[in-house]
């Protein structure tokens, strides 16, 4: 089976889509029934990409893309040029890493794309009006066109049927998959640091992150004497639209030599913050997956977090959950506190998240798509209709337990 997988984006650095897209790599490269994967990245994307996924197989091909930057260019080479390009590599399957732009009858081959969440109906200020319109459109048009819409987690596909109930047909819940990370590597932000105690916070600059939540916290920890005051917060993340707030308050706070926001980072020294953190904080308010509470709980954190369905899903009761309604600053001090009493768990092991399950369950996908009547891959050419996959939900159960 020969598979494009697009996942161009703006981000300069590391995301959780890229995360996504190389994690997927790697557990497609442990079938043997791939016989190919093409990764389609940005040109900016490149660097950080390749090292992150760090695979000497013959099968894999990473391409940077001829690409502008801008959202306008990148919206119209998923429309125009992709479908060219996965004819051009005579793909099985396409799989796009988030919901872009696409034309149906342009591929050659089904269209699988990874939902992650519903944020431009849920949380609007993530993206500014009237700009979220604009998201909503490509979201409901990218639905519309794939032939079947993976869903990282039952809370998206939950929240899928309460915005777009018609898109509910061909979607299945597939989790992410999530490995151990590569060896840690020390990062220069901490060098001046005389190895002070950090709390951690991996998260961007989001409403839906609750980001100041954790700064509040963090105050009256300080302001209390209730932790050591050599203690620190990281927040690991990129900027965003919440950033000037953040950086407000934790300059009206007097906090500036105490918070570090930090970007752009490796892998191995995001490896080395979890594992070397006194504890990981993460109160979103809402999140379709939560991949950093997963890496903590691999890399054996301490969590405090929210207490969301998204959590509560991938983590089971490995977590002190904190509910979100009044009062909750107050309720995660005192949660971070309790925590910072108890002894450091082992790394979790969490098979059903393995690169090798995981993908097992994108291949029977794949291979469904494949099998329906009217699809065939080694013709050049044909085009696949979508409506074909409006029976998927009934050949695939929903929450994709291969």
């Amino acid at each position: 089976m020969n598979i494009l997988i697009a996942a161009v984006t703006s981000n300069r650095a590391m995301s959780g889509v890229s995360r996504h897209a190389a994690n997927l790599v790697k557990g497609l490269l442990t079938r043997p029934d791939v016989s190919s994967v093409h990764l389609l990245v940005a040109p900016w994307e490149y660097d950080y990409v390749s090292q992150s996924i760090i695979r000497m197989d013959t099968r894999l091909h990473i391409h940077a893309v001829h690409l502008r930057p801008g959202t306008l260019h990148r919206n119209l080479w998923y429309y125009r040029t992709l479908p060219s390009v996965a004819e051009q590599l005579h793909v099985d399957i396409v799989h796009i890493a988030y919901p872009s732009p696409i034309r149906a009858c342009a591929f050659p081959c089904p269209v699988v794309v990874t939902l992650h969440d519903l944020y431009p109906y849920d949380i609007p200020s993530n993206f500014g009006f009237p700009k979220v319109f604009f998201n909503r459109i490509i979201l409901q048009q990218c639905l519309k066109n794939a032939n079947a819409i993976a869903c990282v987690s039952d809370s998206t596909r939950l929240r899928l049927g309460i915005r777009i109930p018609w898109a509910m047909s061909k979607a299945i819940t597939i989790f992410n998959c999530v490995e151990s990370g590569p060896t840690p590597v020390k990062p220069p932000f901490v060098s001046t640091w005389n190895d002070a105690p950090f709390l951690l916070c991996v998260a961007q600059h989001r409403r839906n992150k609750n980001i100041r939540t954790a700064l509040v916290a963090f105050r009256q920890l300080i302001v209390r004497n209730e932790i050591p005051q050599e203690t620190r917060l990281v927040v690991v993340g990129m900027p965003g639209p919440e950033s000037a707030d953040l950086y407000g308050f934790v300059r009206a706070s007097h906090l500036t030599e105490r918070v570090s926001f930090v970007s752009g980072i490796s892998d191995a020294e995001l490896q080395w913050c979890y594992r070397n953190c006194e504890l990981l904080l993460a109160p979103s308010t809402l999140e379709g997956f939560g991949l950093p509470v997963i890496e903590g709980l691999f890399a054996g954190c301490r969590i405090v977090c929210s207490d969301i369905p998204a959590f509560r899903e991938v983590s089971g009761e490995k977590c002190r959950f904190v509910g979100l309604g009044s009062g909750a600053q107050e309720a995660f001090a005192r949660e971070i506190v309790a925590t910072l009493q108890e002894t450091k768990p082992a790394p979790a092991f969490l098979p059903h998240l393995a690169p090798g399950h995981v993908s097992q369950q994108y291949v029977k996908v794949y291979q469904l798509l494949l099998s329906l009547p009217g699809v065939s891959s080694d013709v050049v050419g044909q085009r696949y209709a979508p409506a074909r996959a409006s029976s998927l939900a009934d050949e695939v159960p929903t929450a994709a337990h291969f």
